[in-house]
């Protein structure tokens, strides 16, 4: 069962949702918070698997508390989705990096909320992979310099090519396909690229691969 918080400060919204979700099988909502502190106590309280987190919230935002989820090695198993209004909220690149594993808008299919869900346990790909592409590659336009090369230098050269990949939106069958590899040896080379970099997930690891200048906006490679 996947065991899911949701996170808003609108009730009708909180409660569409849960009707949506409780209606699947496998999924079930074990917790609800309208505002960030709420939804930090709920985390520490309900361990969920994911936190639907609104952006915009009282008392304290999402991004402070999707912060504050990540930064706490006891909830590393505890995967943020935010939730936006507008596809190109000016937060959502800031969210990614601060911890959250993908974004949605509030207006999404039905189906495709199901599927994020699902999709983000299983660590398999970021959310809604052509919005979120084009907005990362947006936002880190903006964001700080390139950092050094040194970071990414216990990479081997086909572990910074699969990087690139993800950084480009790309799934692990995707990547298969472009190296000529099984999915499993892509998801493996995928697995140790994060564990040397210390990223949560795929969706961190989109950000460092723009942050260090693997791969810039735009590129398609």
């Amino acid at each position: 069962m996947i065991r899911v918080l949701l996170a808003d400060d609108q009730a009708l919204v909180r409660a569409g949702f849960k009707a949506l979700l409780d209606s699947r099988p496998g999924i079930g909502v074990v917790g609800e918070a309208a505002d960030g502190r709420q939804t930090l106590a709920a985390v520490r309280e309900l361990r969920p698997d994911v936190v639907l987190m609104d952006i915009r919230m009282p008392v304290l935002d999402g991004l402070a508390a999707t912060r504050s989820i990540a930064d706490d090695p006891q909830l590393a198993a505890v995967k943020v989705v935010m939730l936006t209004t507008f596809e190109l909220d000016e937060y959502v690149f800031e969210a990614i990096r601060s911890g959250a594993s993908g974004f949605l808008v509030k207006d999404t299919e039905p189906e495709e909320l199901v599927r994020a869900v699902r999709a983000v346990v299983d660590g398999d790909a970021l959310l809604s992979p052509g919005v979120t592409r084009r907005l990362i590659a947006e936002f880190a336009a903006r964001s700080k310099e390139p950092a050094a090369a040194g970071t990414l230098s216990g990479l081997t050269d086909r572990e910074r090519e699969v990087m690139a990949l993800v950084g480009i939106g790309l799934s692990n069958d995707e990547i298969a396909r472009r190296l000529v590899v099984s999915p499993l040896t892509a998801k493996t080379h995928v697995s140790r690229t994060m564990v040397k970099l210390g990223a949560r997930d795929r969706a961190q690891l989109v950000v460092l691969a723009y942050e260090s200048g693997l791969v810039r906006p735009g590129w398609l490679g």
